[in-house]
C-alpha cells in the first residue's frame, strides 16, 4: 500500500471513529431519554459504554483478521495514553479536584483490574475465551453495582435537551455505528500497511497509533471539562473509560475470538501498571491532581513513546 493511502487510512479511520462515538452517544441517549429510561442509568451504561466503543471496535476487527497484537495493544496504549497524556494534560491546565469515590472505590477497582489484565495477558500470552468470560460478567457487576449505588445515594442526571425525532435519532444511530465499524477497519488497515512498510512489530502499531487514535473522544471530553473546571468529568471520564476498556473490550474479543498477544513485552505491561498505580499516591497526596504530578505524567508517556518508537524495530 503506497504511503499516501495509508495516510488517508489512518486519517479517515481516526475522524469516522470519533464522529461515529459522538453520533452514537447523541442518537442513543435521545431514544433512550424518549423510551422513558432515567437519565442515570442512561450516564452509567451507554455513555459510559460508547467512550470505549471506537476501542472495541477496532479490537474486535483486529482480533477477526488475526492481528491479536493490535487488539490487545490497542487497550493497553489507550489506558496509558489516557492517563498519561490525556490526564496529564488536563491538570496541566489546571488543578483536578479528586472526590473520595475515586479513592475508595474507582481507583483502587481500576489497580485490581489492571494488575489482572496484565497478569493473564503476561502469562498466557493472550486472552482465551475463559478469561473474556471473566471480564464479562465483572463488567455486568461493575455496571449494577454503579447503578445501585447512584440510586441508593439519591444522584440525578440531566436531560440532554436533544429535539430529535425517534426517526432522526435511530437513523444517528445507525450511521454512528457504521462510522464505527468503517473508521474501525480503516484504521486497522491503515495501522497492519505501517507497520509492514517501517518493518515493525503490530503491537508497537497497536499501542501506539491505533491507541491514540482511538482515545480521541476520551482526549476531547477531558480537555473540555479541565478548561470548564469540571474536575470530575475530566477525571471520571479517564478512569471510567480505562476500566470500561479492560472488562468490556478484553470481554466481549476474546468471548467472540481468542487473542494471541506475544509482542507485548513486560515494558508495555509495566508502563501501564506504573501509571495507574501512580494515580492512587498522587490523588491521595493532597486530594487534586496538581500541574506537577501531570507534567509528571505527560513526561512519563512521551518518555515511553519515544522509547517504544526507537526500540520497535
Amino acid at each position: 500500500m503506497p504511503w499516501y493511502l495509508i495516510v488517508v487510512y489512518l486519517a479517515a479511520g481516526i475522524a469516522l471513529l470519533y464522529y461515529g462515538a459522538e453520533w452514537l452517544v447523541k442518537g442513543g441517549v435521545c431514544i433512550a431519554e424518549r423510551s422513558g429510561i432515567p437519565p442515570l442509568i442512561i450516564g452509567l451504561t451507554l455513555v459510559s459504554f460508547a467512550t470505549s466503543a471506537p476501542e472495541l471496535v477496532v479490537s474486535i476487527k483486529a482480533a477477526y483478521s488475526g492481528n491479536g497484537d493490535i487488539s490487545v495493544g490497542n487497550v493497553v496504549g489507550s489506558n496509558i495514553c489516557n492517563i498519561g497524556l490525556i490526564l496529564g494534560l488536563s491538570a496541566l491546565l489546571t488543578p483536578l479536584a479528586i472526590q473520595k469515590q475515586l479513592l475508595k472505590v474507582d481507583v483502587p477497582l481500576l489497580i485490581a483490574l489492571s494488575l489482572i489484565f496484565a497478569g493473564i495477558g503476561w502469562y498466557c500470552s493472550g486472552f482465551n475465551r475463559l478469561s473474556g468470560l471473566l471480564f464479562t460478567l465483572l463488567l455486568a457487576g461493575y455496571i449494577f453495582w454503579n447503578i445501585y449505588s447512584a440510586r441508593k445515594s439519591g444522584e440525578k442526571g440531566e436531560r440532554s435537551g436533544d429535539t430529535l425525532s425517534i426517526p432522526a435519532a435511530f437513523a444517528l444511530v445507525i450511521i454512528g455505528l457504521s462510522a464505527l465499524v468503517g473508521g474501525g477497519h480503516l484504521l486497522v488497515e491503515g495501522g497492519v500497511a505501517t507497520g509492514k512498510a517501517l518493518g515493525i512489530r503490530e503491537a508497537v502499531i497497536g499501542l501506539t497509533i491505533v491507541a491514540i487514535g482511538t482515545s480521541l473522544p476520551e482526549l476531547a471530553t477531558s480537555i473540555v471539562a479541565a478548561l470548564r473546571k469540571e474536575a470530575d468529568i475530566a477525571i471520571g471520564n479517564v478512569v471510567g473509560s480505562n476500566i470500561f476498556n479492560i472488562l468490556a473490550i478484553m470481554g466481549i474479543a476474546p468471548l467472540l475470538k481468542p487473542l494471541r498477544s506475544q509482542s507485548i513485552n513486560i515494558w508495555d505491561w509495566a508502563m501501564m501498571l506504573l501509571l495507574t498505580v501512580l494515580l492512587y499516591p498522587i490523588m491521595k497526596s493532597d486530594k487534586k491532581i496538581s500541574r506537577k504530578s501531570g507534567l509528571l505524567l505527560v513526561v512519563l508517556f512521551i518518555v515511553y513513546m519515544v522509547w517504544i518508537v526507537y526500540s520497535a524495530k
